[in-house]
């Protein structure tokens, strides 16, 4: 039986994916670099800096910035996002979630954090959802974001266990390899088409319950 279950924040938990596209748009206009929705599913599972970088190298600016301009664009940009999700709340939580994260306690089962999001510890407050979370990784403390398992090697070693005894959840392609390459056990959130048909997928974490999780894990 896994020990631990190590959860994404964007697209698993919530959705602050919308936030996250119009604040880069807005950043991205003020720069003069045209980014659509379709770009925007490159950026899903990636951190803030890495984010910048390829909207810069999208618009063919990525030399012309210093290194204090490209951290206070990443600044303005989270600037913007935060003021955006302020308005998040417990209404917020995807479907199913609260109700596995309650079998999971119950169950004794570590429930570890393990976003790109510098502000998961604020979204997990604003939707009440702290007190059910035994960690959370860090995300300044990993050297290399998604598709690197460094933040999920990271999420299992706050409760005290290693990759290979916990299942992780994700939505986005770099999230499902960073999984895959820290030894835990892969749970999709999507579609195959877009994860994989190598791994065990729902299309709604309404699906995402502690039987199934069980099931897929004894598989």
């Amino acid at each position: 039986m896994f020990k631990g279950v190590l959860f994404d924040l964007d697209g698993v938990i919530t959705d602050t994916a919308e936030y996250h596209y119009l604040a880069w748009k807005k950043l991205a206009d003020d720069l003069d670099i045209s980014i659509d929705r379709q770009f925007n599913e490159k950026l899903k599972g990636v951190s803030r800096e890495d984010s910048l970088r390829l909207i810069l190298e999208h618009g063919g600016r990525e030399k012309d910035f210093s290194e204090t301009e490209f951290n206070q664009l990443a600044k303005s940009k989270n600037d913007n996002y935060v003021e955006m999700i302020q308005a998040v709340s417990p209404k917020d939580v995807y479907p199913g979630i609260l109700e596995l994260l309650k079998a999971l306690k119950n169950a004794d089962i570590k429930i570890s954090l393990a976003s790109a999001s510098k502000n998961g510890p604020f979204l997990l407050k604003q939707m009440e959802l702290t007190d059910y979370f035994d960690g959370i990784a860090d995300p300044a403390a990993v050297r290399a974001g998604k598709p690197a398992p460094d933040i999920f090697i990271l999420a299992a070693e706050v409760v005290g266990l290693a990759p290979n005894e916990c299942i992780g959840i994700e939505d986005a392609q770099a999230g499902i390899s960073a999984i895959k390459a820290s030894g835990a056990f892969p749970v999709g959130v999507g579609s195959a088409k877009q994860l994989g048909d190598d791994i065990a997928i729902v299309a709604s974490t309404a699906e995402l319950t502690l039987n199934f999780l069980e099931k897929q894990w004894s598989n």
